[in-house]
């Protein structure tokens, strides 16, 4: 795990969300390593559609899997997101927004600036 890792802004990864506590790592950030193999770095704040979305896709993120320390997601909450998840997401046209100083740089491997720039929360979100 990086402890230096930057946003796909290029300054300090920001934490994305401790309650629900996220990321690979559990840390709060969407922090990756060779571990994680889903790429869990985009921060955003999911909303239903995104949860039908990806329930649909095979992926059901609402119900709690406790053994995985996972709490089970509503909408509203903040969550390190699969790369390749949100893309997908956005080309469906159900990508959640984005909390670009809380997405890890990697992203930019998977997914445009501007794309994640089109979904991106204001600060007050």
């Amino acid at each position: 795990m990086e402890s230096s890792a930057l946003n796909v802004l290029g300054t300090a990864l920001q934490t994305c969300s401790l309650d629900p506590l996220t990321g690979f790592y559990r840390d709060g950030c969407c922090h990756t390593g060779a571990e994680d193999r889903g790429t869990h770095v985009v921060c955003a704040k999911v909303s239903a559609e995104f949860l039908a979305f990806t329930r649909s896709r095979g992926n059901d993120l609402s119900t709690p899997i406790p053994h995985f320390r996972f709490p089970g997601l509503k909408p509203g909450d903040c969550w390190c997101l699969c790369a390749l998840r949100w893309r997908e997401a956005y080309e469906a046209g159900c990508a959640p927004p984005v909390m670009l100083a809380a997405t890890h740089a990697l992203a930019l491997q998977y997914i445009p600036l501007e794309a994640l720039m089109a979904h991106a929360l204001s600060e007050t979100n």
